[in-house]
């Protein structure tokens, strides 16, 4: 690995590590259509330059074991993340076909050529977790995960669940 590539991921890091305890308002959920992957993959013209992308196996995917789309459900919202193709490991653990899970809340997808921002609307499970409960503000919201690998770098091609919407009473 060459060292720019070494600094630049750190940066990555340092940055996402740094934005996690910091809360953002949530907008409500829209309903319009997702942005294709194709669009998201290569970093803004003024960004830095997309890091290496680890490769996920055909037929690889992440999906919501539960909430369903469409639920109506209270506060703490319990959310069971299921995966197929690949197995979920620890952040920074670098095994072939592996990697964890991020939940967008309320928000599009980041670019796909760098790691996965650290703020109250893309929550990490470095540590391998599969199921959470969080609390949200009552009413509609739109939840998608994202599969990064050990650096929180989705996989090229990236695996991201279905949207789906929910509202919270």
């Amino acid at each position: 690995m060459n060292s720019r590539y070494l600094i630049t991921a750190a940066l990555f890091l340092a940055v996402g590590v740094s934005a996690c305890g910091k809360s953002s308002t949530r907008e409500r959920a829209e309903q319009q259509p997702e942005p294709a992957l194709e669009d998201l993959a290569g970093p803004s013209a003024a960004g830095p330059p997309a890091l290496t992308r680890t490769t996920s196996p055909d037929g690889a995917r992440v999906f919501f074991i539960t909430p369903a789309d469409g639920d109506t459900i209270s506060n703490p919202v319990r959310i069971e993340f299921g995966i197929s193709g690949m197995s979920v490991v620890k952040a920074g653990d670098n095994r072939p076909n592996s990697g964890h899970h991020h939940l967008l809340i309320d928000t599009d997808l980041p670019k796909l050529g760098a790691p996965v921002p650290a703020d109250a609307n893309h929550i990490h499970f470095g540590d391998g977790s599969t199921s959470t409960e969080i609390s949200l503000e009552p009413g509609h919201h739109r939840l998608r995960m994202l599969l990064g690998d050990y650096l929180h770098i989705p996989h090229d091609p990236a695996l991201v669940s279905k949207s789906i919407t929910i509202t919270v009473e």
